[in-house]
């Protein structure tokens, strides 16, 4: 009913991802071309930011980046063994039956990347939310992943996402071989006040809107809630948009804004 109202064919601010959707910022854009460097070194990169900054939705810009010569395996739930880690890559990686023990998996796995080389494939090892992963053994794994490798290159080339945590704890002495494997680091920081105004504008606009439906006080108020975080700019945009329909008005000022920093208040 409201997308009527502001005549607009989509919800600007949904929650679901949505490749349309993406904004870019100078952030973005950087990290973005950080992943796809080491990517095509076939390294080991690392990226952290808070929740919310758009790591994931990184990821998935990544992924649509790269071609055919590319096989990705994207863990999501790093909450695992090392050995549950070992044989959740060598599934997606395609290896049929991946054994139960180490040794004969880690044989199972540099095979099957040497046939993957072989055929000009590059795995790529994407780990979301890598701060879970529970132990420091997992992560040995994941370093003993980059081993495999010919004279001048590597076999896979291994992408870790977190929050900022994870660049703590990787700061640990005990982490440091691991340290030494990491050929990029990029640490995604919020928008600042002028990039919340575009990302706001931008996604009113490929959702169809026309116009400013935002006034510079209404950004100012979105952004000193949000700090410049777009999943927390998304969720005020929404309920502004809404507050703005209630009140039937096509425009949203700072009165809209504070009017629903309550509601914000209780579901962030």
């Amino acid at each position: 009913m409201y997308k009527k109202f502001f005549g607009i064919k989509d919800r600007p601010f949904s929650k679901t991802p949505d490749p349309r959707f993406l904004f870019f910022s100078r952030g973005h854009r950087e990290a973005l071309a950080r992943l796809q460097y080491a990517v095509e070194e076939r390294d080991l990169v690392l990226l952290t930011g808070e929740i919310g900054c758009g790591k994931t939705t990184l990821s998935r810009a990544l992924i649509d980046e790269l071609g055919e010569q590319y096989k990705v395996v994207l863990l999501i739930n790093p909450r695992l063994s090392p050995l549950e880690f070992l044989r959740a890559v060598a599934h997606r990686l395609e290896v049929k039956e991946p054994a139960r023990s180490k040794t004969d998996l880690l044989e199972q796995l540099g095979e099957r990347l040497y046939s993957l080389f072989q055929q000009s494939i590059c795995p790529v090892l994407i780990i979301d939310e890598a701060q879970l992963i529970p132990s420091k053994e997992t992560f040995d794994e994941i370093r003993l992943l980059t081993n495999f490798q010919l004279d001048d290159q590597n076999l896979l080339s291994v992408v870790l996402m977190g929050q900022p945590e994870l660049r703590k704890r990787l700061a640990h002495r005990a982490y440091e071989p691991l340290r030494q494997r990491i050929g990029l680091s990029y640490d995604l920081l919020p928008l600042n006040v002028e990039e919340t105004g575009e990302y706001l504008e931008f996604r009113w606009h490929v959702a169809g809107g026309s116009g400013n439906l935002f006034t510079q006080e209404a950004i100012q108020e979105i952004y000193n809630y949000s700090g410049g975080i777009p999943r927390k700019i998304n969720h005020a945009a929404a309920l502004a948009i809404l507050e703005g329909f209630g009140r039937e008005t096509r425009t949203v000022d700072e009165q809209v804004i504070r009017s629903i920093l309550p509601e914000l208040a209780l579901t962030s």
